[in-house]
C-alpha cells in the first residue's frame, strides 16, 4: 500500500509544481506590456520526504529574468526619457505561451498519474471486500 500513497504524492507533488510555473506564466503575460517588468521562472527539484520515503517534486524560489530591459522607441510615451525611449518588459509572450501549454499538459499528464492510481486503490479495495 505504501506504494500507492508514494504514487499520490509524487502525482499531487508535480500538479502543485506545474501550478505554481503557471501562475508565474500567467503573471508574465498580464505584464508582458508593463514597463520596467522583468520574466519570473521557478525551477524544479526533487526532494525525498524522510517520513515515507516518496519522492516528490518541489519548486525553487522565483528567478527574475537578469537580462537588460529593452529601450522601446516612444516619444510619445508618458515615460519615456529625452531621448524618447522607456524601459519596456523581458516578456516574450510567443514563449510564455509555450510554457503555459507545456506546463497545463504536464499537469494533466499528473492528474491522468494521480487518477490511475486512484482506480488501482480502488480496485484494490474492492478485491479485498470479497
Amino acid at each position: 500500500m505504501s506504494d500507492l500513497f508514494r504514487s499520490f504524492t509524487a502525482s499531487s507533488s508535480g500538479m502543485e509544481a506545474q501550478a505554481r510555473r503557471l501562475r508565474h506564466v500567467s503573471e508574465n503575460i498580464a505584464n508582458a506590456d508593463t514597463t520596467g517588468y522583468r520574466r519570473k521562472t521557478v525551477d524544479f527539484h526533487t526532494e525525498v520526504d524522510r517520513a515515507s520515503g516518496a519522492t516528490r517534486v518541489a519548486t525553487g524560489p522565483v528567478q527574475i529574468d537578469p537580462r537588460d530591459l529593452p529601450l522601446i522607441h516612444d516619444p510619445g510615451h508618458a515615460l519615456a526619457n529625452e531621448d524618447g525611449f522607456y524601459e519596456g518588459s523581458t516578456v516574450d509572450v510567443m514563449i510564455e505561451i509555450a510554457d503555459a501549454r507545456e506546463a497545463s499538459r504536464s499537469y494533466e499528464a499528473n492528474l491522468r498519474a494521480f487518477d490511475q492510481t486512484r482506480q488501482m486503490a480502488q480496485s484494490l479495495l474492492d478485491l479485498l471486500r470479497r
